[in-house]
């Protein structure tokens, strides 16, 4: 005999989430896109990674439709905005202790659809609940939560950890793999883009997601760090044969001598356009990313050249630290000047590196070493494709 929990009211479900869709078009094809489990086990609804939404048919049938809409856009939501990803970046401990993540997470979710007019099942978590403040993220409400909060479980779509209600790994019915998933949140931005500039209308939380997620926010330190390091190893990797050193088998060789394998430090030319567009701090701070992470892979001493360029190179300094870097010009901008002047010395780089506001010209073809254009400023122009480029954004 069927157990009555088990039977879903579908048909209530189903409109609810028309509802929800209804409502709020820009969220429709995510709704769409999530598959029904009735299971008794869950408490109410929640999710798994896979977009698997799990219901108590319980739950469906003690609620209104329209707080269900609401639930529908809460589960969505978590998805959405990769809860289940980002919780899997929080500290173990934090990772472990799922009832707190998840209990963030809602406070995420549901001050933007309470703002927005949505009604929720009582009980419902919001931030005020725990005197804080509304539209912050996850990550800064969950260290300020009380220490042993116990709320709704969402699913491990939302915290990450696995529910005992989850269907094993991607098998199961119609399972979104990551790639699905990440274009699903794409489409979705962009309807709420095309919304916003007809309508006028959006929660800031999902306004602020979707923003991200179009136009992505890179932390240029990073970025900058990365490619300089990248460079680096590229060029130390250049190994070569040398006889100045020979190799240790050559004593087993009579008559013979074999060389050794020399793998040599890059040598770096950093130049820096001192033209009357650049700021000092501007220059002070990607500066001072760059030789901090050329002292990390060990390039340091006489292996680093600074030129200061405008349309004329005005001082070549080799350095140790940004305190002996001599910065002069202000006039025109002319950065092939200084690659140029890089390329041309005895010691000849394999990295040059070009800290610069952009509005230059660039070599007409690729040079013989790596190049890395730090570009400072938000409307710098872009160079050519085969230049390698950072956006430094103070």
């Amino acid at each position: 005999m069927t157990d009555p929990r088990s039977r879903l009211d579908t048909t209530k479900l189903l409109a609810a989430r028309y509802r929800a869709a209804n409502d709020r078009p820009y969220l429709a094809s995510a709704l769409y896109a999530l598959t029904v489990v009735p299971s008794p086990d869950v408490p109410t609804m929640g999710v798994d990674r896979h977009w698997r939404c799990y219901v108590s048919p319980a739950f469906v049938d003690a609620t209104p439709v329209e707080e269900l809409a609401g639930v529908w856009i809460h589960e969505v939501a978590h998805l959405l905005r990769d809860h289940h990803g980002r919780a899997g970046r929080l500290p173990a401990a934090d990772q472990r202790d799922r009832y707190r993540v998840n209990v963030a997470q809602d406070c995420e979710i549901n001050d933007d659809l309470l703002a927005d007019g949505l009604r929720l099942p009582a009980g419902r978590v919001e931030p005020r609940l725990f005197g804080l403040p509304d539209g912050q993220l996850f990550e800064a409400y969950l260290p300020r939560l009380p220490p042993h909060v116990r709320e709704h479980d969402c699913g491990s779509g939302a915290h990450g950890r696995p529910a005992p209600w989850d269907l094993p790994g991607s098998a199961g019915p119609a399972a979104l793999g990551d790639v699905e998933a990440q274009a699903l949140r794409r489409l979705t931005a962009e309807a709420m883009r095309a919304h916003q500039r007809t309508r006028g209308t959006l929660p800031a939380g999902w306004q602020r997601w979707a923003e991200e997620l179009l136009e992505p926010t890179v932390d240029w330190r990073q970025a900058l760090s990365g490619a300089v390091r990248e460079a680096a190893a590229w060029a130390a990797g250049a190994v070569d044969y040398t006889y100045r050193r020979p190799s240790r088998r050559t004593p087993a060789l009579r008559g013979v001598v074999l060389p050794s394998l020399r793998r040599p430090l890059p040598r770096v030319a950093v130049v820096v356009d001192t033209s009357g567009s650049m700021g000092d701090a501007e220059l002070a701070a990607a500066l001072g990313e760059i030789t901090g992470v050329l002292r990390e892979v060990g390039v340091r001493g006489n292996r680093v050249t600074v030129l200061a360029c405008d349309a004329d190179v005005h001082a070549v300094s080799r350095v140790t630290s940004t305190e002996q870097v001599t910065l002069g010009g202000g006039g025109g901008t002319d950065m092939r000047v200084g690659i140029d002047a890089a390329l041309a010395a005895r010691d000849r780089p394999s990295i040059v590196i070009v800290l610069t506001d952009g509005l230059t010209p660039w070599p007409d073809e690729v040079p013989s070493c790596r190049l890395i254009a730090a570009l400072i400023g938000d409307g710098a122009p872009q160079p050519p494709h085969w230049v390698e480029t950072v956006r430094v954004t103070i």
